[in-house]
C-alpha cells in the first residue's frame, strides 16, 4: 500500500474544497443575518454553526424558532432533513474503516455535502492509500472554517441591518439556491414537486408538522422512482 504524505494530502483537500467555499459563504452571512432576525443571540447563533454544523438544518431550524415552534418538531424536523447523511456514511464507509475511532467520530462530523463531494472523488481516484484520510481532514476542516467565518460576518450585518428591512425572503431563495443544481434527473424533479405540493396541502397542520410530513412522504416518493428506474 502507497503511503501519503499527510500535510501534503492535507492541503490537497484545502485547495480542493476552494472552489466549493466561494458558494458556501454566502450562505452562512445570509445565516448569521436571519439568526439574528430570529430572535437568538450572536453567541447562539455562532455557536449553532460549530454544534450542528449542517447549513439546510440550521435554516430551518432558525425558521421555526421564529414561528415559535415545539422544540421536539425542530429536532424532528433537523433529522429529517439530515437524513441524507447517512446514504454519505454508507458511501464513505468502506474507505474510512481502518481508521482509528477517535478519527472516524472526527470526520463524521465533518460530513457535509461539500466535503464529501471531493473526498469521494479522491478516495476513487486514489484508493484507499495510507493518509488519504488527510484529504478528507483538509476538505472538511476547510469547509467548517468558512462556514464559521461567514456566519460570523453575517452576525455583525445582522445587529446592523433593521429587522424592518424584511430579510426572510432570502430563506426560500436560498433553498432554491441549494435544490435546483442537484435536480439532474426526471425522479428528481418528480421528487421536489412531490415534496413542494405536499408541503403546501399539509401547511395547516399544527406545530409545523405538515413540514415533517411532506418531508417524509417525499423521501418515499424519491425512493419508488429511483426503483421503477433501476
Amino acid at each position: 500500500m502507497q503511503k501519503s504524505k499527510p500535510w501534503g494530502r492535507f492541503w490537497a483537500g484545502v485547495r480542493s474544497e476552494v472552489p466549493l467555499l466561494l458558494g458556501v459563504a454566502p450562505f452562512g452571512m445570509i445565516y448569521g443575518v436571519l439568526a439574528l432576525q430570529a430572535g437568538l443571540s450572536p453567541l447562539q447563533a455562532q455557536v449553532m454553526s460549530s454544534v450542528v454544523f449542517a447549513g439546510s438544518a440550521q435554516f430551518m431550524t432558525v425558521q421555526l424558532i421564529a414561528s415559535l415552534t415545539p422544540a421536539l418538531v425542530i429536532v424532528l424536523t433537523g433529522f429529517v432533513i439530515n437524513l441524507r447523511h447517512l446514504l454519505y456514511s454508507a458511501s464513505i464507509a468502506p474507505w474510512v474503516q481502518g481508521l482509528s475511532l477517535r478519527w472516524k467520530a472526527l470526520l463524521a462530523y465533518l460530513l457535509t455535502d461539500e466535503a464529501y463531494a471531493v473526498a469521494i472523488v479522491n478516495y476513487r481516484q486514489n484508493g484507499q492509500q495510507d493518509g488519504e484520510h488527510w484529504f478528507f481532514l483538509g476538505a472538511g476542516l476547510a469547509l467548517w472554517a468558512t462556514w464559521q467565518v461567514s456566519t460570523a460576518v453575517g452576525i455583525l450585518l445582522g445587529a446592523v441591518i433593521p429587522s424592518s428591512w424584511g430579510l426572510d425572503f432570502a430563506l426560500p431563495l436560498t433553498f432554491i439556491a441549494l435544490v435546483v443544481p442537484g435536480l439532474r434527473h426526471r425522479a428528481d424533479g418528480l421528487t421536489a414537486l412531490a415534496a413542494g405540493g405536499l408541503a403546501v396541502v399539509l401547511m395547516g397542520l399544527p406545530f409545523k408538522l405538515g413540514l415533517v410530513l411532506s418531508s417524509l412522504m417525499a423521501i418515499g416518493v424519491g425512493l419508488w422512482l429511483e426503483g421503477r428506474t433501476q
